[in-house]
């Protein structure tokens, strides 16, 4: 007998909506939240246009997805809905992934999804179905202490993605449940074949969902061609050392393909200048921040100025500093680049984040 979650603290004549991609660890919420014996409802989200959703595999919310999380849906003898958020999701989501590499910075677009259409729309289409709480698939835990709701990481930290949600709102998080916060995936896997679903041993999507080959670069070439311009590669010092193809193809950090001979150690790219086209690179020494300014703060707990901070989804937390604005490392980090995100725990306990806008160099006494 498969288990069912208590998402609704023994309510009684409750209903759940879940948020099903068409994956597993949707299908498996909505297996839990069946069994919990209340009233459930399925909703899809459509972020494509159905000629171009019925071509995409390898990533969620596509043709195939939709009909998977249909047929679990019918499975379960429970109601589905597809909502059609393609506009929605291309301005909010894709339009400005494209306008941030653009502009010389690497986006987040899962954090924009989550803090979009995925949370804000979604919660609103619930709420109007009279739901008590939406559930998710999402490897987080929603821990209440003291009459404060709280957010944590995913007891599996290989399948933890709770840096993806630091946006979420305390009054969102009320509203949210995550049953597979304490389970790992081989054994969200066993009950979905122990309930016998198709999607028991479907691969979880991989890269960025609305770029499921990988080439995001094509895909910003077409929404902003003027990123694919060439323009000059050049040295810390302004020396001009050779030519790229276009600041699509580079962030801060990367060392594949800056194309110049006759240096004696390896250059990463330290900074990019959209206006003028040029990328600046230097030794890895160059890359080191002692701190990073962070705007759009989101906090889900009281204020804290000693924290470990995540500045990369897969990077380890570091320990920092943050006065409000500004958040000094411990010891300088690598690789740190306006447009990601910095994303604040307390331990296992998520207490907010925001946007990175600008790094203050260690080698440099300009801010990278």
């Amino acid at each position: 007998m498969l288990p069912g979650f208590d998402l609704l603290n023994g309510a009684s004549a409750a209903r759940i909506v879940v948020a099903m991609s068409g994956g597993v660890d949707s299908s498996v919420v909505a297996v839990l939240a069946a069994n919990s014996g209340v009233e459930v409802i399925g909703v899809t989200l459509q972020l494509y246009d159905h000629g171009e959703a019925i071509k995409r595999t390898g990533s969620c919310c596509a043709g195939q997805d939709i009909y998977d999380a249909k047929t679990v849906c019918d499975r379960l003898g429970i109601a589905h809905y597809v909502l059609d958020y393609e506009s929605r999701f291309r301005t909010g989501v894709i339009d400005k992934f494209a306008d941030e590499y653009a502009a010389g910075r690497t986006p987040v677009p899962c954090s924009l999804c989550n803090q979009g259409v995925k949370f804000v729309d979604l919660i609103a289409f619930a709420r109007e179905l009279g739901a008590d709480c939406l559930a998710t698939g999402h490897y987080v835990r929603r821990v209440v202490r003291e009459g404060r709701t709280e957010l944590w990481k995913g007891r599996d930290p290989a399948r933890d993605q709770s840096y993806f949600l630091y946006g979420t709102t305390p009054d969102q998080l009320d509203f949210l449940r995550f049953p597979l916060g304490d389970l790992p995936k081989s054994e969200v896997r066993r009950l979905a074949e122990e309930a016998g679903l198709i999607v028991a041993n479907k691969p979880d999507s991989q890269d960025i969902c609305f770029v499921p080959d990988g080439d995001y670069a094509s895909l910003v070439k077409k929404l902003r061609p003027e990123t694919a311009a060439p323009g000059e590669i050049v040295a810390l010092d302004g020396r001009v050392l050779g030519r790229h193809q276009g600041v699509v193809h580079f962030t801060i950090g990367q060392r594949r393909g800056i194309d110049v001979g006759g240096q004696q150690e390896p250059l990463y790219v330290v900074r990019i200048e959209p206006e003028t086209r040029r990328l600046v690179v230097g030794p890895r020494p160059a890359l080191a921040v002692t701190a990073a300014r962070v705007d759009v703060i989101n906090w889900l707990a009281e204020d804290q100025t000693v924290v470990n901070a995540k500045i990369r989804s897969l990077a380890p937390p570091v320990a920092a500093q943050w006065d409000g604005s500004r958040l000094a490392f411990a010891c300088p980090e690598y690789g740190v680049a306006p447009g990601q995100s910095a994303v604040f725990y307390d331990g296992e306990r998520l207490l907010g984040g925001g946007t990175i806008i600008a790094t203050e160099a260690a080698a440099l006494s300009e801010a990278a």
